[in-house]
């Protein structure tokens, strides 16, 4: 059977896709169930404020004022939710086709490093308009190729990616830290990091914010993602292969070019959120620079349920907990590390409550 067959009758991987997906988008309880598993995270964080001493009404108010309450609020948490976003979607297309993985740090760093690279040899060779889309390439090329090495030992030699991209993390972060501090080291600095991107190799901004334009790549991204998985024979493969890789298969499909194209793929946007975030805020290579969105991603992907514009909601959350725990942290002196817990009570209530929609709301 040829992939050709997909655009006619339905084939044994489009009937496994529905069978895999029966149903939850039209009920009520499935509709509802992420916003009730939201509220019941919210509530058990609730609890959790009280017992260090604080209003949790207030808490949540202040949560929120200190990510939308001004100009200044609103663009500190755009500038979280680009490469949340970012990193999200591009996860997104991997876990769609069930390729887990979990390397986003290390191929953030390795496009970080790429980009940085060609930004730093040909700032002064050429013009920032020809400069930052030659670095924004570079940057998804060391991403993809990063990924590429697990895509490698997956489909050739069968190891687990999990096991191969989390390996790959603390690979790249520690080569990236030596080149920062020898070979690319500024030689004016006594820290240790890469010498500074100068103005052609910075981010074209908003005039007069710090808003930048890898934000705006990041909002165009979520129509392209979804058009890619949803109308596209290469994106109905990927989710027919991570629907039931053995009925794709059967069904005719080049299921390692798939697997391959889905971790490439989110690798890519993963080394594209690393140089945007180098070029746009950091100028330079140094310790501390991926802000752990390779994580954090993992869960705006899930929390999003798979789907661009749920991810898009994730980032916003995520990146307004994270802002907003700033300001809770300043009035009340609660630790930061509340809303990373406030966090993933959140992500495991939604979970919980789209398992249960799954099986009782059909």
């Amino acid at each position: 059977m040829s992939e050709a067959q997909s655009s006619g009758a339905p084939s044994a991987a489009q009937a496994t896709i529905q069978r895999r997906q029966p149903r939850r988008a039209t009920t009520i309880w499935s509709l509802l169930a992420p916003l009730l598993g939201a509220l019941a995270g919210l509530l058990v964080g609730a609890f959790l404020i009280w017992l260090s001493g604080a209003n949790p009404i207030t808490a949540y108010g202040v949560m929120v004022s200190g990510a939308f309450g001004g100009t200044r609020q609103i663009t500190e948490t755009l500038l979280l939710i680009g490469p949340l976003l970012l990193m999200g979607l591009g996860l997104t297309v991997a876990f769609r086709g069930r390729v887990w993985n979990i390397g986003g740090e290390g191929q953030y760093y390795m496009g970080a490093l790429a980009g940085t690279v060609v930004g730093l040899f040909f700032q002064q060779r050429l013009p920032g308009l020809a400069l930052i889309p030659l670095m924004l390439i570079a940057g998804m090329a060391g991403g993809a190729l990063w990924a590429g090495i697990a895509a490698l030992l997956k489909i050739r030699f069968g190891v687990n990616e999990i096991i191969a991209t989390l390996m790959l993390n603390y690979i790249a972060e520690y080569t990236v830290l030596y080149l920062a501090r020898v070979p690319l080291k500024d030689p004016t600095s006594f820290l240790p990091q890469s010498a500074q991107l100068l103005s052609p190799a910075r981010m074209p901004t908003l005039v007069g914010t710090r808003i930048h334009l890898g934000i705006a790549l990041a909002f165009l991204l979520i129509p392209l993602i979804y058009l890619l998985l949803w109308k596209t024979p290469l994106g109905f493969r990927i989710r027919a292969i991570g629907a039931n890789t053995t009925v794709a298969y059967h069904a005719g499909m080049n299921v390692a070019f798939g697997l391959a194209f889905a971790l490439l793929f989110s690798g890519a946007l993963a080394g594209l959120t690393g140089i945007i975030e180098v070029s746009a805020l950091h100028t330079r290579l140094k310790a501390g620079i991926s802000g752990n969105y390779g994580f954090t991603g993992i869960l705006v992907a899930l929390l999003g349920r798979l789907h661009p514009l749920g991810v898009l909601v994730a980032a916003c959350f995520f990146a307004a907990l994270a802002i907003g725990a700033q300001t809770m942290h300043s009035v009340y002196g609660l630790p930061i590390a509340l809303a990373q817990v406030i966090q993933g009570l959140v992500v495991l209530f939604v979970l919980a409550a789209d398992a249960l929609a799954r099986r009782y709301g059909k």
